[in-house]
């Protein structure tokens, strides 16, 4: 059977609104229930976040039955202004993401320094069980705000990232990402050390006018490949991407199991880059499309991604990085039963 996933044209966005109410994406949400909006608040620097005239529409209909919806996010792995608490909370606010602006609460899901989490059991090809953010596993509805973009490690990034990798606290994002370990051509070092400023784990350091790595303490997040313009860092993307998605979705079948859930992903400025980076020029390199919603994760991370090779005439995502095959998420995600990949298309 097909998913019905529900389509909004860019140039109609003022109709966001009227949109939401169509869908009838919000209709498991119970009242009085605590309902999680998961959503990226945004690093400081990068534009690529969904803008919080939109999200403030999705707090006013999640409240409409009666729920008390709160913002909410996991602390990144990486260095920078979203690896605690504190400093999560002020990025987001920055961006425009409070309780004045959006009409409800900011709650980091996974504590003060990333450590709040419970242990939901999967019993998975790679994880018996899982860690995700506390304040998402207690929340008794999920909804998930995607901006929809390029991703250099997983070719794409959706609603199932977003689900999968930012629900996690910061154990359970580096257990996704350990097998995602560099190698480095020294030969094209020039000795900046820029990528070691954006390594949370202090595994990378300056010898002799060169940078080395220690393995033991890498945790494979990729800051230092998208940050170094001399392309010194690469993976293994046979093993390490296709393993990395594998296990997004296994920690995605963790956050979803028994919860209601509704998605909603924002393709406006497409970038080929993660949203986390601030160094690397992060602009968007495709006209914007539109917003796509629906209950089902699999099918509207399968229809967005349709519909961007359709505005481009190709292929996208293999234009933009050859090595990755971003489908892996979308067939191992229906393989371990998160929803399926076929849908009917309704334009509303």
């Amino acid at each position: 059977m097909k998913n019905k996933v529900y389509f909004l044209p860019w140039e109609r966005r003022a109709e966001f609104e009227d949109f939401l109410k169509k869908t009838g994406i919000f209709e498991g949400i119970m009242p009085k229930s605590f309902a999680a909006l998961k959503i990226h608040f945004g690093e400081e620097g990068n534009n690529g976040y969904v803008a919080p005239e939109f999200v403030k529409k999705i707090v006013k209909s999640v409240s409409a039955k009666g729920a008390f919806p709160f913002l909410t996010d996991s602390s990144a792995l990486y260095a920078g202004k979203r690896s605690n608490a504190y400093h999560h909370l002020i990025t987001a606010n920055k961006h425009g993401f409070n309780i004045n602006s959006c009409g409800c609460p900011v709650i980091i899901a996974d504590g003060l320094k990333g450590n709040g989490e419970e242990k939901i059991e999967v019993n998975l090809k790679h994880f018996k069980e899982v860690y995700i953010g506390r304040e998402i596993a207690l929340s008794d509805s999920l909804v998930f705000i995607n901006h929809f973009k390029g991703h250099e490690m997983t070719g794409f990034g959706g609603a199932l990232k977003n689900i999968g990798m930012g629900s996690a606290s910061k154990a359970g994002k580096y257990a996704m990402h350990n097998e995602s370990k560099p190698s480095l051509n020294l030969s094209r070092c020039i000795g900046c050390g820029i990528c070691a400023k954006f390594c949370a784990q202090g595994a990378l350091k300056l010898e002799g006018g060169k940078i080395k790595i220690d393995i033991g303490k890498c945790a494979g997040c990729g800051q230092c490949i998208v940050n170094c313009a001399q392309k010194v860092f690469r993976i293994s993307w046979d093993v390490g991407s296709k393993n990395l998605q594998e296990r997004i979705c296994e920690y995605g079948a963790g956050v979803l199991k028994g919860k209601n859930c509704a998605n909603i992903n924002f393709l406006n400025h497409i970038s080929k880059y993660c949203d986390c980076f601030t160094f690397v020029e992060n602009n968007p390199i495709m006209p914007d499309i539109g917003i796509i919603a629906g209950k089902d994760p699999v099918s509207v991370d399968q229809a967005s991604y349709d519909l961007v090779n359709k505005t481009f005439g190709g292929d996208f995502f293999k234009s933009i990085f050859p090595d990755i095959d971003p489908l892996i998420q979308l067939k191992y995600a229906q393989d371990i039963g998160l929803g399926g990949r076929e849908y009917d298309l309704i334009e509303l």
